[in-house]
């Protein structure tokens, strides 16, 4: 199912791939304000403890230590050079980034090695075969690619309003019960039901990357959430809470652009996020926008 559109994507040929996965620094820095953060956290954050430990680094040293081991990365790592760093993506809370390394190890490679324990092998070997667009997309075609890492670029901080959420949730799902979320999940049930012929999933990719689809989605959100009615304003902090992500995300992958200008950044985030986040990128000098139509032909 996948194969159609990893084949589009790698004739594309990316220098760096981000997916909507939280940072592992942004993750610790969260974890230090777990009063307010610590749904985010549990919701957002892999835990890097077991590999921590394995590797004797916290978030913030193997974030350190990753930077320089690729700083000197070889043309051909062996091995025990990928295990390796595999840990230390682990230790950094970048799992998506482990896998990377993982996925380019031969499978008679893949053990307990270099500091990888037989725990971290089987978290490995499970992140690999879970359905997300990290482990079954990014990860994959960033190995094909040679490329050594994914990079994190959502951003799930709590902005903490305080508000009645059972109301606020009340408010949402009135607002959304509309003509244009039922033109939405029309459209998501046709293209669900075909998933299991030849060019399925890549048919699935190629509306969610249409112009109209950001215009059928907003309408049946954000536009429709700021119509809420409550004098508590919920809808409005609920589209303030999107744009908010939305902009810091943009921001993170502004960020990685900037570390090789020219670079070609293949961005994978919910369907949602396109329409959001090309505008705000659309605003960016030095920055071209490709049609994802044209690359998913």
């Amino acid at each position: 199912m996948l194969e159609p559109l990893l084949t589009r994507l790698a004739h594309w040929h990316p220098d760096a791939i981000a997916t909507e996965t939280s940072p592992g620094l942004l993750c610790e820095a969260m974890r230090h304000e777990l009063e307010r953060q610590a749904d985010a956290v549990a919701h957002y954050c892999p835990d890097p403890v077991l590999a921590g430990k394995a590797a004797g680094l916290d978030v913030i040293a193997a974030t350190r230590a990753i930077d320089r081991v690729l700083a000197s990365w070889p043309r051909e790592p062996n091995a025990s050079q990928r295990r390796h760093l595999a840990l230390l993506f682990l230790a950094a809370g970048e799992p998506g980034s482990a896998l990377v390394q993982w996925f380019q190890l031969p499978r008679n490679e893949q053990v307990a090695l270099d500091g990888l324990t037989q725990a971290l092998v089987s978290q490995l070997n499970g992140l690999a075969s879970r359905r997300n667009e990290t482990g079954l997309l990014a990860a994959r075609l960033a190995a094909r690619e040679g490329l050594e890492r994914l990079w994190s670029i959502d951003d799930q901080r709590d902005l903490v309003i305080p508000m009645d959420d059972k109301a606020y949730g009340a408010a949402l799902q009135h607002a959304w019960d509309n003509p244009a979320t039922r033109v939405r999940m029309d459209q998501d049930k046709k293209l669900y039901a075909a998933l299991d012929t030849p060019d399925g999933l890549l048919n699935v990719y190629r509306a969610y990357n249409r112009p109209d689809y950001g215009k059928i989605a907003y309408q049946s959100d954000w536009g429709a959430a700021l119509k809420d009615p409550s004098p508590e304003g919920y809808g409005r902090h609920y589209v303030g809470y999107w744009e908010t992500r939305n902009l810091r995300m943009v921001a993170n992958m502004r960020e990685v652009l900037a570390r090789k200008p020219g670079m070609r950044l293949l961005v994978i985030v919910g369907a949602s996020h396109k329409a959001y986040d090309e505008a705000y990128l659309s605003q960016m000098r030095d920055v071209e926008l490709v049609d994802a139509e044209t690359v998913l032909q």
